[in-house]
C-alpha cells in the first residue's frame, strides 16, 4: 500500500502536508544542491517587504538548547525585485508557490497585496503581522487583535486568492488574534511565529546576537507551539497550519493528530537541507506499517478543546 499524502487546507489542495517556513529556505533554490524543493507540499518563501530591507546588525542567528534564536530583522531585496527577478524563477517548481508580505504600517501591507495581486504563480499570501506597527509605538501587529483585523481585511480587499494569516504566539490567549483574523477575512491560519528569546554571554554582559533578543524556534519549542495549535483548531473556524520545532515525521503527525492540516518545517532545514525529503519519506513508512491508508484521516483525532 501506498500512502496517500494529499491533504485540503481550505482553498489549498496539496499533494503532500509538507511546507517550508519562510524565511528558512530562501526563494527555494538555497535547497537546490541537496533535495529538489518541489518535493515539498508548497514552498513558503521568504518574507519580502515593500522597499529592500538590509536586516539587523551580526551576529543574527545563535544556537540555544534544542533551537536557534534568529534576529534576522526581515532583510529582502524588496517586491519589485521579487515580482521581477524571483518569482519567474519560482514558476518552474512543480509544487505550488505561498509568497510571505511584511510591513510596519497598514498602507505597506495594502500595498505590498495589490501589487502581488496580479502576478501568477502565487497559490497564497501569508501576512506576517508579527512585525511592530511603527504608527502604534511598535507594538506587534499580532498582540492587538484590531490591527490583525485591520492587515487582514486591508489585504483581503486587495488580494483574490487563499489568504493565510500568520499568528505570533507572543499573547496571552493565541485564540483572540486567530476569531479576528478569521472574521476579517483569512482563509487559513498558520501558527505560530517565533517566541521571544535571548541569549546573554555573561562574561560580556553582552547579547549574543546583535540585538537584545531574537526569535526562538526549533525542537525546543514545539510543545507549546502544538498546544497553540490544539486551541486555535478547537475552535473550528479555518484550517490550521502548524509551525514550530517540527523535524520528523512523527512530529508532523503529532501536529496533524491535534488539528493541522499541514505543517511547515524551517529551523530543522539548517541542521539537515534534506530534512524535508526525510520525513516524507518517513511519513509513508509510518502510515504503511500503521495501515493508515490516506494521511488526511490523521486529522484532528486528538480530542480537541471544548470551547
Amino acid at each position: 500500500m501506498i500512502p496517500d499524502l494529499r491533504v485540503d487546507v481550505g482553498p489549498l489542495r496539496l499533494a503532500n502536508p509538507l511546507l517550508t517556513a519562510s524565511g528558512t529556505c530562501g526563494y527555494g533554490a538555497e535547497l537546490l544542491p541537496f533535495t529538489d524543493p518541489g518535493l515539498f507540499g508548497a514552498i513558503v518563501v521568504k518574507s519580502v517587504t515593500l522597499e529592500p530591507r538590509l536586516g539587523n546588525p551580526t551576529p543574527r542567528t545563535v544556537e540555544t538548547p534544542c533551537g536557534m534564536l534568529n534576529s534576522i530583522g526581515l532583510q529582502n531585496p524588496g517586491v519589485r525585485a521579487l515580482i521581477e527577478e524571483i518569482l519567474p524563477r519560482l514558476r518552474g517548481l512543480t509544487c505550488p508557490v505561498i509568497a510571505n508580505i511584511a510591513g510596519e504600517r497598514l498602507d505597506e501591507y495594502v500595498e505590498l497585496g495589490r501589487r502581488l495581486d496580479p502576478e501568477p504563480g502565487i497559490a497564497a499570501l501569508e501576512i506576517n503581522i508579527s512585525c511592530p506597527n511603527v504608527e502604534e509605538g511598535g507594538i506587534t501587529f499580532g498582540q492587538d487583535p484590531r490591527a490583525v483585523a485591520s492587515v487582514v481585511g486591508a489585504v483581503r480587499a486587495v488580494w483574490r486568492r487563499p489568504l493565510i494569516a500568520k499568528l505570533t504566539p507572543n499573547v496571552t490567549d493565541i485564540r483572540v488574534p486567530a476569531r479576528a483574523a478569521v472574521e476579517a477575512g483569512a482563509d487559513i491560519l498558520s501558527l505560530v511565529n517565533t517566541y521571544v528569546g535571548m541569549s546573554v554571554d555573561w562574561r560580556s554582559a553582552r547579547s549574543r546576537l546583535g540585538r537584545p533578543t531574537g526569535g526562538l524556534s526549533g525542537p525546543a519549542i514545539k510543545p507549546l507551539a502544538l498546544h497553540a495549535v490544539w486551541r486555535v483548531a478547537g475552535l473550528g473556524i479555518a484550517p490550521v497550519i502548524g509551525i514550530g520545532g517540527a523535524t520528523t515525521a512523527a512530529d508532523v503527525l503529532e501536529f496533524l493528530s491535534v488539528g493541522a492540516s499541514a505543517v511547515q518545517i524551517g529551523t530543522a532545514l539548517f541542521r539537515a537541507p534534506d530534512a524535508g525529503a526525510r520525513a516524507l519519506d518517513e511519513l509513508r513508512q509510518l502510515l504503511a506499517c500503521a495501515g493508515i491508508p490516506r494521511i488526511s484521516d490523521l486529522i484532528g483525532r486528538f480530542a480537541l478543546p471544548s470551547q
